[in-house]
């Protein structure tokens, strides 16, 4: 760590400087701003002299759609360089509709599938290489993890730390005695503080979501340094998209809850600044699975996150067709702000993880979670738990597939309707205002993988499928097949939705008043010329719905983009079917 005798004089007012200056002025006054702000400007000078890739076109519009995927969901078996078999199965099946993929960690790691990272400058062998990647990047945006707030126990730079060398050196955050946890705010429920052996003594360090997922040391500058060059290592190997992963984990004080501190938003607002600086355009995502007014922060003044995952959606959706009330939904999108130009939700129903809970805090009850909770239980769910001080523990997701969560209700406990609630879930997330981000197991309508939780003993296998490429391709050739079904289905509807200006990230939305049996939002074009009027059905049984509640213009011709056989003309009412979705549209 570089020491300045000057402190705060040599402060500029160059932005970088004054950044660096509001993390670091609580830690160390001796801290050498002027040194650390010379070494990022060197990095971005050399980054734009060497580095020749030209600007970008802005992603955020209404044919931006997002594939969530492991690099190895797809297998051959034998076959090694799974991202050369996905990239080919992309471009048969998922190209048309799909112009940005988020490949999770794809680094040589020791677990968490892929989050324990060893390396973030390699790509695991079994995967392929940097070239793929590249390969990638031509046919579509790439998203990447910047896994930020821990590191493996088994990577090079823990391995260094104990040893006192470099690279590593005071690179882990330790905890002495002084250090207050008792408010710290937990996302599991193994014990914090984990004891190592280092060089010249027993230390305990801070492990958020493992033993084996040591927590980054962010106060020690050089760790700062090191994740702006792998960032624009990333770029400068076709990645354009960077998911800031558990970042509000990110810095720690004593006697405060360890999360979404001031410095953690410092931290985000100087990678963009950086990234806004280089040569090329690219985009922050972070990942903060919490409440929603937390999650919110982290658009900050328009000068962090440009994408923020909408982790209400998930449980809100499920809770909505599991017990046919669309009350709740409709509550929360009434009070959601509209994200500025630039800014946008990147709305999803599914991912890698489990179905966070954390997120309907303050938007279910108690009475109304633990419902929740049940039903996802009858239908083979499992729960991953937080540890809270002093109050045992709490259910932090639910680990089970969209599919099968979805698949029973009390309504249904058959599941006769379990593909139209299942797709109804995708046309109302398809409808909202953001960007929606499909998991690559949504895509088939993938259950529970039984037989790797059984091997594994982890809840989150349950959702963590990998498909051999010949089965999948073969359940597709079946016309009747599950997983020929909804792919079809949610193909058409991206098709559908992308071609629609209303549908742009930053158009309009407006929730509508229609009763619990039904969910409904209009959204409208930026330049106010296209209407859409998004009405789904959230029960299992038909419902009649008078048109004269959108008040449809009466000189506009409207039709419905689902189903253009659908007659509408503003008098009529409409019997809608079981889940049954209408994109109302004036063109």
């Amino acid at each position: 760590m570089m020491k300045n005798s000057n402190k705060v004089s040599l402060l500029t007012k160059d932005d970088i400087q004054s950044k660096i200056f509001e993390i670091y002025k609580s830690v160390d006054p001796e801290i050498n701003t002027f040194y650390y702000t010379r070494k990022i400007n060197e990095l971005i000078k050399d980054f734009n002299q060497n580095i020749k890739l030209g600007k970008k076109e802005d992603i955020c519009s209404e044919k931006t759609i997002l594939l969530i995927s492991y690099a190895d969901n797809l297998k051959i078996k034998g076959e090694k360089n799974t991202l050369n078999i996905f990239n080919s199965f992309f471009k048969k099946k998922l190209k048309q509709n799909f112009n940005c993929i988020h490949f999770l960690p794809f680094f040589p790691s020791s677990s968490d599938s892929g989050f324990a990272v060893k390396d973030h400058n390699a790509i695991d062998k079994r995967f392929g290489n940097w070239d793929h990647i590249q390969r990638l990047s031509k046919d579509a945006n790439i998203m990447a993890d910047i896994v930020i707030n821990h590191a493996s126990s088994k990577g090079t730079w823990f391995k260094n730390f104990l040893k006192n060398k470099d690279p590593g050196r005071d690179y882990f955050f330790t905890v002495d005695r002084k250090f207050n946890t008792k408010k710290v705010i937990r996302p599991r429920e193994h014990p914090l503080l984990q004891k190592f052996k280092m060089y010249d003594s027993q230390k305990k360090l801070w492990c958020t979501f493992s033993p084996d997922q040591v927590d980054l040391n962010f106060k020690n500058p050089d760790v700062l340094i090191d994740f702006v060059k792998i960032m624009m290592t990333f770029i400068s190997k076709g990645i354009s998209i960077f998911r800031l992963d558990a970042v509000g984990y990110l810095w720690k004080e004593t006697n405060t809850e360890c999360v979404n501190l001031p410095q953690t938003h410092q931290i985000i607002k100087l990678f963009r600044l950086i990234l806004e600086r280089l040569n090329t355009r690219s985009w922050i995502v972070t990942e903060t699975n919490l409440p929603g007014k937390q999650n919110l922060s982290y658009f900050g003044n328009n000068d962090e996150a440009h994408w923020i995952y909408n982790f209400s959606l998930p449980p809100l959706v499920s809770y909505t067709l599991l017990f046919e009330d669309s009350s709740q939904i409709s509550n929360w999108s009434k009070s959601m702000p509209p994200a500025r130009n630039g800014n946008t939700y990147l709305n999803f129903l599914a991912s890698h993880d489990g179905i966070g809970m954390r997120p309907i805090e303050g938007i279910l009850n108690e009475l109304q979670s633990n419902k929740m909770f049940s039903r996802i239980k009858k239908n083979n769910g499992k729960f991953s738990y937080r540890k809270i001080q002093g109050k045992g523990k709490k259910i932090y997701e639910a680990n089970i597939t969209l599919f099968d969560l979805l698949s029973r209700t009390d309504y249904d406990e058959k599941g006769h309707y379990k593909i139209k609630r299942f797709l109804a879930a995708h046309a109302i997330m398809f409808s909202l205002e953001g960007i929606p981000g499909i998991y690559f197991n949504s895509l088939f309508g993938t259950s529970n993988d039984i037989s790797k939780f059984k091997i594994s003993k982890k809840n989150r296998d349950l959702n963590r499928h990998k498909w051999d490429l010949f089965n999948l391709q073969k359940k597709l050739g079946k016309k009747n097949s599950k997983e020929s079904i909804v792919f079809n289905e949610i193909m058409r509807l991206l098709k559908i939705r992308k071609n629609q200006e209303a549908f742009h990230p930053n158009a309009t939305q407006y929730t509508l008043n229609l009763g619990k049996e039904i969910y409904g939002l209009w959204r409208q074009s930026k330049d106010k010329r296209q209407s859409i009027f998004s009405v789904t059905n959230i029960t299992s049984k038909s419902v009649e719905f008078n048109l004269n509640r959108l008040n449809l213009i009466k000189n506009e011709t409207w039709r419905d983009l689902i189903n253009p056989k659908t007659k509408i003309n503003g008098k009529n009412c409409i019997r809608l079917k079981p889940f049954e979705t209408l994109w109302i549209s004036n063109s």
